[in-house]
C-alpha cells in the first residue's frame, strides 16, 4: 500500500466526562440527556459570577484501581483524568498491557489548554513567596510543564512513537486528532492516541469569568445553564475531563483482528489570520468555512453528504454565526441543512479537552445509531429559526453514515474532522 494513502480508522475510546466516566455511562448520559453541569461551592466562595461547572465525578475512588498511590503523587488533576481516559482507550482498543519495552508503533499528541494552574496556585506560588522552596518537592516541574500529561501517559503505556502536546485553545483536542490522522496516513507509525484533557481549577476558569464569557444567573439551576444556540444564551459553562481517541492505520487494525469504530475520511486545521472581522476571541468566517470545506475535498465528499454536524456551539453570540458559516461551507439551503447537536449542552465547554470529548460523542452516534439531543435550546434563537428542523432536542436513531465536526478556539483558529460510518 502507498503510505500517503493509508487509511485512518478509530480502534479504542476513553472519556472522563461530567456525566459519565467510560464509554457505556459516557453513551447512556448521551442518549438519556444527562448534564454533568452542577453548583460548585469552591467557585461560590471564590465569588465567582458563574458558580456551576462540569466537572467530572468520583474520581478520587475511581483513580486507585488505575493508578498507584506512588505515580498520583506526581500527578495533578489533568494527568489523572488523562491517565484514567489513556488506559481505557487502550483497553478498549484489545492491545496487550504495555511491558518492559517500548512500543516503537505507538505515539501520541494530547492536548491540554490551561491545564497545570491548580499545581501553580496551590502549590507553587504560596511555597515559593513564602520562601519555602525545599517543600515543593521534586515533582513540580512534571506537573506544569505543557507536556506533563503526553509525558505521563508516554511512560505509563510505553510509548515508542512520538509522545507530545498540542495547544491551541478551545481546538486543540480535535486538532490534536487531525495531526495524529497525518502521522498515520504517511505511515510513521501505526497507532496514534489523541485527544484532550483539562483539570477544573477555579485558577484556570477565574480570567473567562472576568471576562463576563461565562454563563450568570443559573447558579441555582445549573442543569439549564449551558444553552447553544438558545434565545436565552448567556455564556458557556467551564467543563473539564479527557476524551482520548486511538486512531490505526487500516491494515493494522486489520492485521490485529481490532474492532473498528469509525473511519476518519477527511481533516483540516487553519487560521483565520484576525483578519476580515477575526479576532483573538471571534473567527474571521472565511476561515471557518475554507477549513470545513478543505476537510470536506480531503475527505472526497460534497457538503451535501454530511449528515451530521457536532457543532462547537458554545452558547454564546458566536452560535448564529457558526451555523451560519457551516450553511455556507456545505452550500446548501437551510431546508437541507444536518442534523445539527451541541455535546456542550450536557458537559459545559471542557477547553483543551472540548474536541476530544466532543469527538468521543460524535464516533458514539455515528458507529451505534443514534444522534443526541441538546439540552436548553428549545427558544431557539431568532437566526436560527430557519433551521430549526435541524436541530435535535431529544435523542433519536440515525442511520447517518457522515459526521462533521469543528472545533474553533482563541486566537482564531479553527480545527475540522469528517467522520465516517466504517465500511470495510
Amino acid at each position: 500500500m502507498n503510505k500517503q494513502n493509508e487509511r485512518v480508522v478509530i480502534t479504542g475510546m476513553g472519556v472522563v466526562a461530567p456525566n459519565g466516566n467510560g464509554l457505556e455511562d459516557f453513551e447512556q448520559a448521551l442518549r438519556n440527556g444527562v448534564s454533568g453541569i452542577k453548583h460548585h461551592a469552591h467557585l461560590a466562595e471564590s465569588n465567582f459570577a458563574c458558580q456551576v461547572g462540569g466537572i467530572p465525578q468520583h474520581i478520587d475512588e475511581l483513580k486507585h484501581d488505575y493508578l498507584t498511590d506512588e505515580a498520583l503523587m506526581a500527578m495533578n488533576e489533568a494527568m489523572i483524568f488523562g491517565a484514567i481516559a489513556a488506559i481505557d482507550c487502550w483497553r478498549d482498543a484489545g492491545l496487550a498491557e504495555p511491558g518492559d519495552e517500548p512500543d516503537w508503533d505507538t505515539g501520541a499528541i494530547i492536548g491540554t489548554g490551561i491545564s497545570g494552574l491548580d499545581t501553580i496556585g496551590q502549590k507553587i506560588i504560596p511555597l515559593t513567596d513564602a520562601g519555602k522552596v525545599k517543600r515543593l518537592g521534586s515533582t513540580m516541574v512534571e506537573q506544569v510543564m505543557a507536556s506533563a500529561s503526553s509525558a505521563n501517559i508516554g511512560g505509563l503505556l510505553a510509548l515508542g512513537g512520538q509522545v507530545t502536546t498540542n495547544s491551541s485553545a478551545c481546538t486543540t483536542g480535535t486538532e490534536a486528532i487531525a495531526n495524529g490522522y497525518h502521522s498515520i496516513q504517511t505511515g510513521r507509525v501505526k497507532r496514534m492516541l489523541v485527544g484532550g484533557t483539562e483539570g477544573a481549577s477555579k485558577y484556570s476558569w477565574a480570567g473567562f469569568d472576568a471576562m463576563r464569557v461565562l454563563a450568570r444567573g443559573y447558579n441555582d439551576n445549573p442543569e439549564q445553564a449551558s444553552r447553544p444556540m438558545s434565545a436565552s444564551a448567556v455564556g458557556f459553562v467551564p467543563g473539564s475531563g479527557a476524551g482520548l481517541l486511538m486512531l490505526e492505520s487500516l491494515s493494522s487494525a486489520q492485521a490485529r483482528g481490532a474492532r473498528i469504530y469509525a473511519e476518519v475520511i477527511g481533516v483540516d486545521v487553519n487560521c483565520g489570520g484576525q483578519r476580515n472581522g477575526g479576532s483573538t476571541t471571534f473567527p474571521n468566517p472565511t476561515g471557518v468555512q475554507r477549513c470545513i470545506q478543505t476537510a470536506l475535498k480531503h475527505a472526497g465528499i460534497k457538503g451535501t453528504e454530511v449528515d451530521l454536524i457536532n457543532g462547537h456551539l458554545t452558547a454564546t453570540m458566536a452560535d448564529p454565526y457558526e451555523v451560519a458559516n457551516w450553511q455556507q461551507a456545505l452550500a446548501c439551503d437551510p431546508a437541507d441543512f444536518p442534523k445539527i447537536n451541541s455535546t456542550k449542552s450536557l458537559i459545559g465547554h471542557a477547553l483543551g479537552a472540548a474536541g476530544g470529548l466532543e469527538c468521543i460523542a460524535s464516533v458514539l452516534q455515528l458507529s451505534h445509531g443514534f444522534v443526541h439531543g441538546s439540552l436548553n435550546c428549545e427558544d431557539l434563537h431568532p437566526d436560527l429559526q430557519p433551521y430549526a428542523d435541524s436541530v435535535v432536542h431529544k435523542t433519536q436513531a440515525s442511520d447517518a453514515q457522515i459526521l462533521a465536526k469543528a472545533s474553533f478556539g482563541f486566537g482564531d483558529v479553527n480545527a475540522c474532522a469528517i467522520f465516517k460510518k466504517f465500511n470495510p
